[in-house]
């Protein structure tokens, strides 16, 4: 049986469709997708497939530029640590060099003075201390006012011969171990012994700075506590310090030469040798024992166990050290390999600096009478002090 077709179901049957996803079923309101064809679907895949390929490419090209741009900001700033640690190397070795020429050159010139010099010419008294001209003249004394301390600075305080030198050594072992830098000088880091030239030198230099002085503490600049510089401060007894100093003074050209023991054990009871009394001195560090930025070691423990006096001291100043290292910086910086190298670190003045570093050494000087009466001072000037105990006179004294 034929059917009759309308004009409007040949015109539809005969055209295309104009979209995947077009039918006369959602034209007439069925679901769409309904009538989707499937060459249509796989289409529609590749293309999102190659939109995803497309975005993973992208962010690999993109991760890769990232990694690349850190990579160039991360040797950049190699780049400029290095040219900066290169600077501040450069910058301490012409400090070193420049300190070393002008040391060597003052002392030699103040040795030569000293050679045209009386005996009673030689020492010169600023506010009521005495102290020696060639090295501390009044311009030296007054220019302590200008410098400048920083709390990077270490800062080390003996009363004379009781360890100075010897410490200096093993600060500057401290500091090389830890940062790798070397602060070598013949001349003594006594701020007192620097000039005006000297001293715009000394601010130039850079951290960290390695001062000290034999200074009474109420003399010491107040730039030093007002900006909290570590202060270590090294005594010794008072029975081996009067005989150290007396062989000082007879052997180094620019103090005066003692007439004999017993007369520089006299001058050495009143106060009357450079830089004062040393009882005042004593009393002026006991006031002080409860300041943390303040640590007080004594000769005689040093020697006894240096490995530990290391350890105290590179943590005080907040320098960090292995145990190796400690080791190491201890047995390079015993009194006796010191006295060895003293040639080299002290040139001429080497064997007068490092003598002989024993403990016990008074009892080769003192009378009885003399061991006597410094008992006593003992008795009346430190006997019941936080410094008295550190002394442990008991032990080493009597």
């Amino acid at each position: 049986m034929w059917t009759t077709l309308s004009l409007q179901d040949l015109t539809e049957a005969s055209s295309p469709p104009t979209s995947c996803t077009t039918s006369r079923s959602e034209a007439a309101g069925h679901t769409p997708g309904a009538g989707i064809k499937p060459w249509c679907l796989k289409g529609g895949r590749e293309q999102s497939e190659r939109e995803r390929a497309e975005s993973v490419r992208n962010k690999r090209a993109e991760s890769v530029r990232n990694e690349r741009a850190e990579s160039v900001r991360n040797e950049r700033a190699e780049s400029v640590r290095n040219e900066r640690a290169e600077s501040v190397r450069n910058e301490r070795a012409e400090s070193v060099r420049n300190e070393r020429a002008e040391s060597v050159r003052n002392m030699q010139s103040r040795l030569e003075r000293a050679k045209d010099m009386r005996e009673e010419e030689k020492l010169h008294r600023y506010k009521g201390v005495l102290y020696p001209c060639l090295m501390c003249p009044e311009e030296n004394l007054q220019a302590l006012g200008s410098i400048q301390a920083r709390a990077q600075d270490v800062m080390l305080v003996a009363y004379p011969k009781c360890g100075f030198n010897w410490m200096v050594g093993v600060l500057r072992q401290i500091i090389a171990e830890s940062l790798g830098v070397k602060t070598e000088s013949r001349m003594p880091p006594l701020i007192e012994f620097f000039g005006p030239d000297t001293m715009k030198t000394i601010e130039n230099a850079p951290s960290p700075r390695i001062l000290g002085t034999h200074l009474h503490p109420d003399n010491i600049p107040e730039t030093f506590y007002h900006n909290k510089t570590k202060i270590l401060v090294i005594f010794r007894n008072p029975k081996d310090t009067p005989v150290s100093y007396y062989h000082f003074c007879n052997n180094n050209p620019v103090l005066p030469s003692a007439q004999s023991w017993d007369s520089f054990f006299d001058s050495f009871m009143t106060g009357e040798v450079p830089w004062g009394s040393y009882f005042d001195h004593a009393l002026g560090w006991e006031k002080k024992m409860d300041d943390p930025n303040v640590m007080i070691v004594t000769y005689e423990d040093l020697k006894e166990n240096l490995s530990q006096g290391v350890r105290q001291i590179s943590s005080f100043f907040g320098f960090s050290l292995s145990e190796a290292r400690v080791e190491q910086i201890s047995q390079g910086s015993t009194f006796n390999a010191m006295k060895e190298k003293s040639h080299n670190s002290h040139g001429n003045m080497g064997n007068v600096i490092f003598r002989k570093g024993e403990v016990g050494d008074w009892k080769n000087h003192f009378s009885p009478e003399q061991s006597q009466q410094m008992d006593e001072a003992f008795k009346q000037h430190l006997e019941g002090t936080r410094i008295g105990a550190l002394l442990k006179y008991q032990q080493h004294c009597q």
